[in-house]
């Protein structure tokens, strides 16, 4: 089960204190190693996957190169994560899912907004960019849609841009998590191989919501000790 919203910010110090003693101290290090690569400069969105073992592959390529926040527009297509395939990566990221039954598409690039994303939608039309030219000194949100029909128009007109991978082959377009990959391995190499790192005070949060992964029955413990989740 991945993260669906992040904790109060001021419990995040407290639910740290009460259980880093439950944390080995090989645990502790690679938390912290980990939360120095990560980041929330870059985020995914998926509109309407209608493949789940695919979208578990992504969460698995997500995790493993830094990003912290995948968001979902739910308007047709119903899925979860794989966890043979996620190899438990789910559990160490945030989701966003958007449900509700219209103005997903809206609902999702709103939300992104507000948090000073610049959204670009992945699609072969003549206006498209390459990933190799993206301007990446701005917060990006990359869009996908289904591999047979793509992104809905709503979700490409409603974008600030569209983009595509270069291809040199007979075919047309790659799979949904091989898209991702390149996707996010482009950017990296454009930012001298290393995702501008979240905030300390982001870093706090990410911890406290780790140890809370981390430790067993953490939240009875945190319960017992009067420590709001």
């Amino acid at each position: 089960m991945a993260f669906s919203e992040r904790m109060e910010k001021n419990n995040a110090d407290k639910i740290i204190s009460t259980l880093e003693d439950f944390v080995s101290e090989h645990k502790k290090k690679l938390v912290e190693r980990v939360l120095e690569n990560r980041t929330r400069h870059i985020t995914l969105v998926f509109e309407d996957i209608d493949k789940p073992h695919n979208i578990s592959a992504v969460v698995r390529t997500a995790e493993c190169l830094g990003i912290q926040d995948l968001h979902f527009i739910k308007n047709r297509n119903a899925y979860a994560v794989n966890p043979r395939i996620t190899q438990g990566a789910s559990k160490w990221l945030t989701f966003h899912s958007y449900d509700s039954p219209k103005e997903n598409v809206e609902k999702c690039y709103s939300k992104l907004r507000e948090e000073d994303y610049k959204i670009y939608a992945t699609a072969l039309h003549k206006e498209s960019i390459s990933i190799e030219d993206l301007p990446i000194n701005d917060k990006l949100a990359i869009v996908f849609g289904t591999e047979a029909e793509g992104i809905t128009n709503e979700a490409g007109e409603n974008a600030d841009g569209l983009v595509h991978i270069p291809m040199f082959g007979f075919t047309e377009s790659f799979n949904l998590s091989v898209s991702a990959a390149l996707c996010l391995n482009t950017l990296k190499t454009k930012m001298n191989g290393k995702f501008p790192r979240i905030s300390g005070e982001e870093q706090l949060h990410l911890r406290g919501e780790w140890y809370r992964r981390i430790v067993r029955e953490a939240d009875l413990i945190l319960k017992t000790k009067g420590v709001e989740i």
